[in-house]
């Protein structure tokens, strides 16, 4: 008689996989892109946009410049950058420093 296998359960959601990294252009240069599923954020994260909290569990992207050139990989980890989705979108149209809130 062989052994019988036991077969356990997984405790908590499966792991998800980052979306893929695209480089996008803008008037204020390239950017590589990458979708953040909600299932992937264990932590919160302050969107650059509007300054508000991404709370674990939000769809978002994280961005940042394209030409990397601080490590032979790529940037590096502080250069990257969480959003919004709607905030990466609209970041050139609500110019630098403005807040949502009116803060001047």
């Amino acid at each position: 008689m062989s052994p019988r296998k036991i077969r356990r359960e997984r405790s908590g959601p499966p792991a998800s996989v980052p979306g893929p990294e695209r480089v996008e252009s803008w008037p204020d240069g390239d950017w590589v892109v990458r979708g953040v599923p909600g299932a992937g954020t264990t932590k919160a994260y302050r969107c650059p946009g509007c300054d508000q909290e991404i709370v674990p569990g939000t769809p978002h992207v994280v961005a940042w410049p394209a030409d990397g050139t601080l490590m032979s990989g790529g940037v590096g980890v502080e250069e990257r950058r969480h959003w919004h989705r709607p905030c990466w979108q609209y970041r050139l149209r609500r110019g630098r420093g403005a807040r949502k809130r009116g803060n001047p």
